[in-house]
């Protein structure tokens, strides 16, 4: 009950902001960018807020217990995805006056049928990262108060909407930067806690882990979703009801919500697809996708389609559009880097307590749990049940932030880019987006967090990563290369999603590359956008494009500061005459 009154104070605080950015509601520019006065340190808590989402706050550390400490590199390629974005894209971007990422496409290349393909990807890009959100409001609200799932779902996807119908992007960049500073109090607070309240032999165990065989006291499994045991040996077990039961060797999978006992000393199942927990092969310090026994190429197709993947997020590129001007858009990628770098120290804490202390949870297939599960392990007494409502309360604002960026790009691409209208059919499209999103929340409960987030990371890695480095550096891009390119990157790796989802199974290195298609997929688009527009003709104006992307804005001047006025007509000219030689 606790838990359910923590998360109301960060709903009705995410409404009453959307509430106070009604006055400020008057045009699409007002909706999309507000206005492009959002300052560099604002601007960066909002980023950080809208980024550090469900897949950072519990699904890193749901992975680490789930596939071991190489789990790690995720937030790695997270942020470092920032340093290229800051040396590549983050000023061009806010010189080009693009409200979307749609809008840079045909911008910078006079295409309509671009601008429409980049709206689609944005979509696509949309339903992968924004359904993990949802789907793990209902999953967390579920484990601390008994709720059924699509409660949280439900939510989590009303009070988003509402705020953004209500609030447009300015509500959006006030929610995410105090929920940016809320989320870091309320991850930091509780880690620091448990590590001074569990005992000696428990923080030993966590620093030298051994493989969980046996179980330390009887341990009550509900799985939340449908889960293939492998059992090496017969192991009694009890129903929820109490009858006993044993458990033959050989395969056994779980329906959803069954519930099984295990005694104190009963022998751990294996799970299918997952190496031992706390075992050798979890603790390698690499990711062994699908234990497909590749772990180095398993971790730089994390790495390859965090950390390029990132240039493309349209949520984040649109944060950038907000900035006065490019020189403000470089400072707010350096603070957000700084920001991140603060945040990503701590869930590996919770990663290797959970393993200690909620080993139960790699069984049931609910490991993005294990955060807000953890407190109640430690002390059963208010002060875990304190610890538990605050992690809950930065779990939700974790939902909340990025559900705001993600859902204003969906329903900017829906009304501004395919189906242009004014800020009535976008006040439509965020309602509607918004219902979308959660019917697709309601039939996910099996599928992690981290690793629907990291496919929206593979396709914008894939597509605009590609269309943004060549459209910003290189002028001979044309229309028809850039469709292209990006249209070969969706299909590469929606396709291989789709195949991972429903298609054969693959064993061995293959399956990495199906899992995650990134190093295959992002040079494909690569490649694709290159040749085709090697063999075009860059359109005339794409001189006058690229100097717009990288001479610096005009600065209003102070009348009568000739010394002023000497150095920037100096720093002109050197721009100039370096774009113009790389135009050559």
């Amino acid at each position: 009950m606790l838990a359910v009154l923590a998360i109301t104070p960060v709903v009705l605080v995410t409404l009453l902001i959307g509430l106070r950015g009604v006055a400020a509601m008057r045009t699409t520019s007002d909706f999309l960018v507000a206005s492009r006065r959002i300052s560099p340190l604002l601007n960066s808590a909002a980023v950080s807020g809208e980024y550090l989402s469900a897949a950072s706050f519990l699904g890193v550390s749901g992975l680490m217990v789930k596939n071991g400490i190489g789990a790690l590199w995720y937030p790695v390629g997270f942020t470092a995805g920032y340093i290229a974005m800051l040396a590549l894209v983050a000023a061009p971007m806010r010189r080009s006056g693009a409200l979307t990422v749609p809008d840079f496409a045909e911008a910078r290349l006079n295409s309509p049928a671009l601008r429409r393909l980049a709206a689609l990807v944005v979509l696509v890009i949309g339903l992968l990262y924004l359904v993990p959100q949802f789907r793990t409001a209902g999953l967390v609200l579920g484990a601390v108060s008994n709720t059924p799932y699509w409660v949280g779902v439900v939510i989590a996807g009303t009070s988003v909407s509402a705020t953004l119908a209500l609030g447009g992007m300015r509500a959006a960049t006030y929610v995410q930067a105090f929920q940016f500073f809320l989320k870091l109090l309320l991850f930091i607070v509780p880690a620091i806690w448990l590590v001074s309240q569990i005992g000696a032999a428990d923080r030993h165990e966590a620093l030298h882990p051994v493989e969980f065989s046996h179980f330390e006291r009887e341990t009550t499994v509900r799985f939340q979703t449908e889960v293939t045991l492998e059992i090496r040996e017969p192991t009694p077990v009890r129903s929820e009801a109490g009858e006993p039961a044993v458990l033959p060797p050989g395969s056994r999978t779980m329906a959803k919500d069954e519930v099984l006992v295990f005694a104190r000393g009963t022998p751990v199942p294996g799970v299918h697809g997952l190496a031992a927990l706390g075992g050798p092969d979890w603790q390698r310090p690499l990711l062994d996708l699908n234990n497909a026994d590749y772990p180095l190429l398993g971790t730089w197709a994390v790495l390859i389609a965090t950390m390029l993947g990132t240039m493309g997020l349209p949520h984040v590129l649109m944060r950038f559009n907000t900035s006065p001007d490019g020189r403000a858009a470089r400072r707010t990628a350096a603070i957000t880097i700084v920001l991140l770098s603060v945040f990503y120290l701590f869930p590996g804490i919770y990663g290797v307590l959970g393993r200690v202390l909620v080993p139960e949870l790699y069984l049931s297939g609910a490991t993005d749990t294990a955060v807000v599960a953890i407190p109640a392990q430690v002390d059963t007494g208010w002060p875990g049940a304190l610890f538990t409502a605050l992690l809950t309360a930065g779990a939700f604002a974790a939902f909340l932030a990025t559900s705001l960026g993600l859902l204003l790009v969906v329903s900017g691409a829906i009304a501004h880019d395919l189906v242009p209208g004014g800020l009535r059919r976008l006040r439509v499209a965020v309602v509607l987006a918004a219902a979308v999103m959660v019917g697709f929340a309601l039939q996910s409960t099996a599928l992690d967090a981290g690793v629907l987030v990291t496919w929206g990371f593979t396709v914008a890695a894939s597509t605009f990563c590609p269309l943004l480095v060549l459209g910003i550096w290189w002028p001979r891009l044309t229309a028809a290369g850039a469709i292209s390119g990006v249209l070969a990157g969706l299909l590469a790796s929606s396709g291989s999603i789709l195949t991972a989802l429903f298609g054969p199974h693959f064993g061995g290195w293959q399956a990495i590359l199906v899992a995650q298609p990134a190093p295959w997929s992002v040079p494909l688009a690569f490649v694709t956008m290159f040749v085709v527009s090697w063999f075009g003709r860059p359109p005339p104006w794409s001189t006058t494009a690229m100097l717009r992307l990288h001479l610096d804005e005009d600065r209003s001047r102070v009348p009568g500061d000739p010394i002023r006025s000497a150095r920037r007509m100096r720093r002109s000219s050197t721009v100039r005459r370096t774009a113009r030689r790389l135009i050559r």
